[in-house]
């Protein structure tokens, strides 16, 4: 008589999450793969802060490091440097001291230094302190509403990343990005990921009539979705006065999506 063979199936244990700490605004330390990383840093104090054309943007609460509490910092992962609250005046002074800045190409050409813009799925070889490296994808992002042609000649140019390793979970780090076209395409390619950054705060200015320029909270619920994150740290949805959703809004919507677990809120 022939042995009965039973199949058990092995519990794996999901990876330990990446470090990332929240300062405010879209300011986030990503610590991976032995490398720290640093997005969009705005560190300046509350006040106006011109745009251009008579227009501002109001911060209205300081981050909660200044950049000499940071350490080290390998990388800074910059959206885009055209706008006050992605990169201030010692945001700018910190890149002098960075190895290495990656933003859009428009954006390397303004920086000079240490900055290489990143095409839409062009990549970064970043070596690691113990050897091998990690690569960092330069993603589409679109700040706002409508075609990218159209969009970037009124608010510029933004790029998103991907983050990956061997042996290391997979990172999206959104940008300013409004849609979720560009969200689908990523998932696509690099689904599902570990952690998501998604700016959120549903930014809005008299720039494009107060559409959304980034994610509000409902659709950083269906990024997350499209995405497969098993978990969701959400920036840019506060000390800014041209926000308009905050953390109670983001608990809101998670929850009601039944997500709430994903969430996490510095």
């Amino acid at each position: 008589m022939a042995a009965t063979r039973t199949t058990t199936t092995e519990h794996v244990p999901a990876p330990a999450p990446v470090p990332v700490r929240v300062f405010g605004g879209p300011t986030a330390l990503i610590e991976y793969g032995g490398l720290r990383l640093l997005t969009d840093p705005t560190f300046d104090a509350p006040g106006h802060y011109p745009l251009g054309g008579g227009r501002a943007l109001t911060k209205t609460a300081a981050a909660s490091v200044s950049p000499a509490e940071l350490g080290r910092i390998d990388v800074v992962l910059l959206s885009h440097d055209e706008h006050p609250d992605n990169l201030d005046v010692s945001g700018r002074a910190l890149l002098a001291d960075v190895p290495l800045t990656l933003t859009t190409p428009s954006g390397a050409g303004r920086l000079g230094g240490t900055a290489q813009g990143l095409a839409d799925w062009e990549s970064a070889k970043v070596d690691r302190p113990g050897g091998g490296a990690i690569t960092v994808t330069g993603v589409p992002a679109l700040h706002g509403p409508g075609e990218r042609e159209e969009l970037e000649a009124v608010v510029g140019q933004v790029v998103g990343f991907v983050l990956t390793g061997e042996g290391l979970p997979t990172v999206y780090v959104s940008g300013d990005n409004a849609q979720l076209g560009p969200v689908e395409e990523i998932a696509e390619r690099f689904g599902p990921v570990d952690t998501a950054v998604l700016f959120a705060g549903a930014a809005r200015t008299a720039v494009l009539d107060r559409r959304l320029l980034t994610l509000d909270s409902a659709r950083a619920v269906e990024a997350a979705r499209i995405l497969g994150a098993r978990r969701v740290v959400p920036v840019h949805f506060d000390s800014w006065a041209h926000f308009t959703e905050g953390r109670e809004e983001l608990v809101a919507a998670f929850t009601a999506a039944g997500l709430a677990d994903r969430l996490q809120l510095g």
